[in-house]
């Protein structure tokens, strides 16, 4: 795994890339074998100010799912702290933009979409070892 750094830097990078490109550039659908990246725009908890934060994610059905992972940091991500306040958001795809309302998975659904993120992912479970707390697979549902 990187450095904390790096991971930060790239970050940056990445959302200063799609911001600049309109998303043309930084933003991708998932395939059968790898995930996709999204713009997640939240409401900040603390400010009311849009956040915005690139998050990697699969489609299962209508909806999104991604992970809180904070790059396996052991923190919870800002972004996850606000849906969890104001869970209503916005996307933005590769070919859109779709308002979403966010949830935590739980139970069996949890189980199911984490098994989704391993088949993807094959060092996912030694990643999330190296957080104290378990990580949230949130899921973005559509709103009609």
């Amino acid at each position: 795994m990187q450095p904390r750094w790096f991971i930060v830097l790239f970050w940056k990078a990445h959302r200063a890339l799609v911001r600049v490109t309109g998303g043309r550039r930084g933003l991708w659908r998932p395939r059968d074998k790898t995930w996709g990246a999204l713009r997640l725009t939240t409401i900040g908890r603390r400010s009311g100010q849009e956040r915005s934060v690139i998050v990697g994610y699969y489609e299962d059905g209508p909806n999104l799912v991604t992970m809180a992972m904070n790059g396996w940091g052991e923190a919870e991500p800002a972004w996850w702290l606000n849906l969890q306040t104001h869970p209503k958001a916005w996307v933005q795809l590769s070919d859109g933009t779709r308002q979403v309302v966010a949830h935590a998975a739980t139970g069996a659904e949890r189980d199911r979409l984490w098994d989704r993120w391993r088949s993807l992912d094959k060092d996912l479970d030694g990643y999330a070892r190296r957080r104290p707390t378990e990580t949230a697979v949130v899921v973005l549902e559509p709103v009609t």
